[in-house]
């Protein structure tokens, strides 16, 4: 497959941390992109934590709520691939209509069209899983690994904006670390997963989806990130392990909230209680966007 096609390359999940860095990857190297968002408005200006406006210069805004019935077809009309990195984080919809259901119907759109490949970002440990997010990716990855649509499924070990609300604890003295502090991630930066996934999908489609894990250069114990965020904050916090059972007793009480507090709940507190450690690839450090975020 030539590294640049005369078919767009559509992104959904555009608007999102990782979106908007496959969609600014791929513009930089000539690809034209067709990046579907809600609210062009707000597609156009900065996202969270220094993520990139879409305003490239090979790259179409293409408006659509791909959560809504009937909103997907001809979405990939003329598309040569897919990117995915649509799913719930904190917003305000159940993981199954996003993760699952929403993702779904993209690819029956793209075994429909005849795109060449498909590209899932979902997260490192996601079948071990029994919060409803972890389900709902697995449920996808399953479905895409039966599609006759080959392409690649990209499991990162963390991003860099997960790790954002480790600063601001260390700005406040106070740290929570995990049951287990010497636990070990590679969390890794947006533009470094956004590379990785672009010459990923640049290269032969194979016959079937390939699984592939990922995360940044650096791999730390828990301990290790709360310590490089305190020195970044410049203050020296408390910390404090949190037992297995506070922790489930954390959980179930965001569930008693709501179900989507409990599910997110879930989803991050196993997060804490495994390693997820995968292939180290980028350029980018936490400690040096730890010190940019303060």
């Amino acid at each position: 497959m030539s590294p640049v096609s005369d078919r767009p390359v559509t992104v959904v999940g555009a608007t999102g941390y990782l979106g908007r860095y496959l969609v600014a990857e791929l513009d930089a190297r000539g690809h034209r992109v067709r990046a579907v968002v809600r609210d062009p408005g707000r597609a156009r200006q900065p996202g969270p934590y220094g993520a990139p406006p879409l305003i490239g210069a090979h790259t179409e805004l293409v408006r659509a709520d791909v959560t809504e019935p009937g909103r997907i077809t001809g979405l990939l009309a003329g598309s040569g691939r897919v990117f995915s990195a649509l799913g719930v984080t904190r917003q305000k919809a159940s993981p199954w209509d996003v993760d699952f259901l929403a993702n779904l119907a993209v690819l029956r759109e793209a075994e429909r069209t005849g795109v060449e490949s498909m590209l899932y970002v979902g997260a490192i440990g996601m079948e071990h899983g029994t919060s409803l997010v972890a389900r709902s990716k697995t449920a996808f990855a399953a479905a895409l690994e039966s599609s006759p649509v080959p392409g690649w499924i990209v499991n990162p070990s963390a991003y860099f904006s997960d790790m954002s609300s480790t600063v601001d604890l260390a700005r406040r003295g106070v740290f929570l670390l995990p049951p287990d502090p010497g636990i070990r991630l590679n969390p890794i930066h947006g533009a470094d997963l956004a590379a990785f996934c672009v010459d990923l999908s640049e290269g032969p489609a194979g016959p079937g989806t390939g699984r592939v894990e990922v995360g940044g250069p650096d791999v730390l114990t828990a301990r290790e990130v709360v310590r490089i965020a305190a020195d970044a904050a410049g203050t020296d916090p408390c910390t404090l392990r949190i037992p297995r059972r506070l922790l489930d007793g954390m959980v179930w009480t965001a569930g008693r909230v709501s179900d989507r507090h409990g599910n997110l709940a879930r989803f991050f507190a196993e997060s804490m209680t495994r390693d997820a450690v995968s292939r180290c690839t980028g350029t980018r450090h936490l400690a040096d966007w730890f010190a940019d975020l303060t």
